[in-house]
């Protein structure tokens, strides 16, 4: 049994009304009208979202593989979540072979993960390889003071702007941004009345 880190989401360690359980749900319903074909969860960790996905899309995808550094979070995911579907690898989101071992997806979805890799080009050009011409990437991170400043997270490098996170994706044709605030998503720009914690980007290559 794995214990709460209290920064992995493991659904089955916490409480139903989880606030950030029902956040990280909201994102992967967020994103469910955007999957198609072949998909990736990059840094799916307990692998729920995986699951959801595959659950909820199965007439519009090919497959989905979730992807983690972790060992052990994948072996949970792999005997927690089945489906015909799905599959789970343990895989490093910076290794530069990544394209050439995974080959291409249609749709990469990498919820909270920019925050935690120092070698951030790495990760955007791995990015961008594995996304097939006209796929889509979405991708998520919390804001925070910026890069190189440290944060409160100790699981965190740094945490971006929200205008250094608008500024990693002009390789795309065309990009939309979105803000969060529990399980509220609303599209760019934010109102200025509410402050978003974290921001959401959707990548047309």
């Amino acid at each position: 049994m794995l214990k709460d880190t209290g920064e992995r989401v493991i659904p089955e360690l916490m409480d139903p009304m989880n606030k950030l359980l029902l956040e990280h749900i909201a994102r992967y319903q967020f994103v469910l009208p955007y999957v198609k074909g072949r998909v990736l969860d990059l840094s799916c960790g307990a692998g729920y979202g995986t699951h959801l996905i595959a659950k909820e899309a199965k007439d519009d995808i090919d497959e989905i593989v979730g992807i983690d550094i972790d060992k052990d979070i994948i072996t949970y995911a792999q005997g927690k979540y089945y489906h015909p579907k799905s599959s789970f690898m343990i895989q490093d989101a910076t290794d530069k072979s990544l394209p050439s071992k995974l080959g291409l997806f249609h749709t990469i979805v990498s919820f909270e993960t920019i925050e935690h890799i120092e070698e951030e080009e790495v990760l955007l050009n791995n990015y961008y390889h594995l996304l097939e011409p006209g796929g889509t990437l979405i991708v998520s991170t919390p804001f925070g003071e910026g890069r190189n400043i440290p944060c409160g997270s100790p699981f965190h490098v740094h945490q971006l702007t929200p205008e250094e996170f608008r500024a990693l994706f002009t390789a795309y044709t065309e990009v939309s941004f979105f803000y969060q605030k529990g399980v509220l998503i609303e599209p760019h720009p934010a109102r200025k009345d509410v402050h978003y914690p974290l921001g959401i980007a959707v990548c047309k290559k």
